[in-house]
């Protein structure tokens, strides 16, 4: 396994990864489907983007973002899916370790992420990769924002 930056000739595969519109909201939000590739291509013109790739052996299971927020001393892993042939194997937590461990490097001390509340599966790869929910209160006013009430996680350095 090893995570790789984001190649643009990769769009194509990974917009083809959800399965379903509502694969689509919950992954990132949004609600065209199929998911144009140019849709994750542009994601990547974000200068506080950094966009990853999953590797195992030669075949592609996963994306992940980085979010780098450095006023606010903090990064969000976001947009994580893995390859529906891949899921079930392991694929995500791996994913979302290696995401945490780049995250990490950057010296910031904060690790948080986003989950859509109907997403199950998502939410227990997440908790098993070393992630626990925030303080309510805290969930509330960042959900204050958002076009749902999102579970939010921070990087539990003791549960990983």
């Amino acid at each position: 396994m090893g995570l790789l930056p984001f190649d643009r000739t990769h769009a194509v595969a990974v917009a083809g990864w959800p399965q379903s519109a509502a694969e689509v909201s919950m992954w990132c939000g949004l609600r065209e489907f199929p998911l144009p590739a140019r849709t994750v291509e542009a994601w990547q013109h974000a200068d506080d983007v950094r966009a990853h790739l999953l590797l195992d052996g030669e075949r592609l299971v996963g994306y992940g973002e980085l979010w780098i927020d450095a006023e606010e001393q903090e990064i969000e892993l976001a947009r994580i899916i893995v390859a529906p042939d891949a899921r079930g194997k392991g694929h995500g937590r791996t994913l979302v370790r290696e995401l945490t461990a780049q995250a990490l490097l950057t010296g910031l001390p904060a690790v948080f992420l986003r989950v859509h509340p109907d997403n199950d599966r998502a939410l227990r790869c997440y908790r098993a990769a070393g992630f626990a929910p925030v303080d309510p209160r805290l969930a509330k006013s960042w959900n204050a924002v958002q076009p749902v009430a999102y579970v939010w996680l921070r990087h539990d350095e003791a549960a990983s």
